[in-house]
Parts: C-alpha cells; structure tokens; sequence
C-alpha cells in the first residue's frame, strides 16, 4: 500500500514561501494499491494531483471524511472528473437530514461552482456511509463516525499485512470524562487501534485549543495521547493551522519532543510526502 500526501494544511489553503516546506493544501491524501486508487479527501490538494493522474485508472474513488469546504473545495477542479472514460465513485459520510447527493449539489452550483454534477461527461456514483465496513478493489475500508462538527468519518484502510488510519478532523477529547484511560470510549480508537500509520488532526498547541473547545479540532498533546492509547506504530500530524508557518511548526514539534517521548514515531506530515506500507 503506497500513502501519499497531496494536501495537510487545516482550515484554509496557506500557500506561501513561509510554508514551502510542509505545504499550503488542504486535506488530500491519495492511497494505492494493485490495481485500486482511493483519495482521501477532496481539499485543495486533489487539483494538483488530477493534474497528474494520466491514464493509470479507470476507476477512482474519493472518501470524504467531511463536507466542510476545506475537504470539498477542490473536488469540482479534478480533471478526472471531466474525463467520460474514468469512472468516478464518491463516498461521504450519511445524515438523516438530507442525502448526499443533495449536499454534493450543493457545491456542484452557482454561486459556489459554475458546473453541475449533471453537467459532467459521466455522472459519479454516490456512496453513503455510516459506521461501515466494505471492500474496494484490493482494500478493506472501515468508516466511523468520529467527534467533529457535522457528520464526520475516519477511515482505516486494510491490505492483508498492512493498515492506515486517516483522521483529519477530530476533537479526540470530547466525548470522554476521563481521556486518555477510558480508550472503549473515546471518539476514533476503533479505527486507530495498532494500525502502522496513523493521520491525526494535531491543529493546535495545548493553549491554543484551551480557547477553542468545541471547534472541532485537537492539540498535539491530546492527539499524541490517543496514538499512544491505541498502539500505533507511526504517527503523522495532519491538519496544520493556516497561520502556522514553517518555522513555527517546527518551533511546536522541538518543544514537544523536548517534554513528551514516545516509543514511536512522530513526525510532522508534509506535503509530497510518501509511505509505503
């Protein structure tokens, strides 16, 4: 399985010199295997990768963890998209208020995009989920839904000697009276138990998420935290902060690593980079 990383900024695209490094694109995060092609999120990220598609797939599939515009707006400029020889599924997260396809449109209209889903060469196939577990070509997908506001997934995706997790938007504390010692119930660690790779919203410094409860997001800390709990074997810090350069993302990680050791990697997730499990 080959994990690579078209987009980790949280919130809004940041670009700029300052952020070169670690990049400027929301959530995106292509994964391969075989013969199947599934993108996590379609953020600013998924342009520049349909940019560089060719004609490897026939068959795509894009995960939606979320419909907030950071993890959509990207969607209506992949060239895929517009290609009637590829065919495009899109699965997100179900509500009992109103169909995905409905809040699909939503997008896909003026005077947010100026092309239609029906407008398109060949219509995409719509998929809703809940707490769900399927089959993708060669990979198992489990979905649940996690602690962030609106109907929110995260993923952990399977080959049979390999596992990734993917939790871009999550508030891990809320929802536990006694983080991180009560792990049956705290938001995500079924997806997130003793996988060997795992993405986590990590926007904050501790005292930037004390004024930010509720927001939907996590510290580093507390992210930290619940890899620890579940075992994992890596962990990528996802979701940067805008206004976080890199010079100040760096800053953070020192002064973490200076007060917390873990007995597995840590790292700052990067734009372009690429894991292979």
């Amino acid at each position: 399985m080959k994990v690579t990383v078209w987009g980790c900024r949280g919130s809004l695209p940041s670009p700029g010199p300052e952020k070169n490094k670690y990049g400027g694109n929301t959530s995106c995060v292509q994964v391969e295997h075989k013969d199947t092609c599934l993108i996590l999120d379609g953020g600013s990220g998924i342009q520049r990768l349909g940019a560089s598609f060719g004609e490897k797939y026939k068959e795509v599939h894009i995960l939606l963890s979320h419909l907030h515009i950071d993890h959509t707006m990207g969607l209506g400029f992949f060239l895929p998209l517009y290609n009637p020889n590829v065919e495009i599924h899109i699965w997100g997260p179900s509500t009992t208020i109103e169909p995905l396809l409905q809040r699909l449109r939503r997008y896909f209209s003026p005077p947010l995009f100026p092309v239609r889903l029906s407008e398109l060469p060949k219509h995409p196939v719509i998929h809703e989920l809940s707490n769900s577990e399927f089959t993708i070509g060669d990979l198992e997908v489990k979905s649940n839904y996690i602690c962030h506001p609106g109907p929110t997934l995260a993923f952990k995706i399977s080959t049979e000697n390999a596992s990734f997790a993917y939790m871009p938007d999550h508030e891990v504390v809320l929802g536990s009276a006694n983080f991180p010692y009560e792990p049956e119930w705290t938001s995500g660690y079924d997806i997130a138990k003793d996988v060997d790779l795992l993405f986590h919203d990590s926007q904050y410094r501790s005292e930037e998420y004390a004024a930010r409860v509720g927001w939907g997001h996590s510290s580093i800390k507390d992210s930290v935290e619940f890899a620890k709990m579940c075992n994992v074997k890596r962990m990528e810090l996802f979701h940067h902060d805008p206004l976080h350069t890199d010079q100040q993302l760096e800053k953070i990680m020192s002064d973490f690593k200076s007060q917390v050791k873990t007995d597995f990697p840590v790292e700052l997730c990067a734009e372009g980079n690429v894991y292979d499990l």
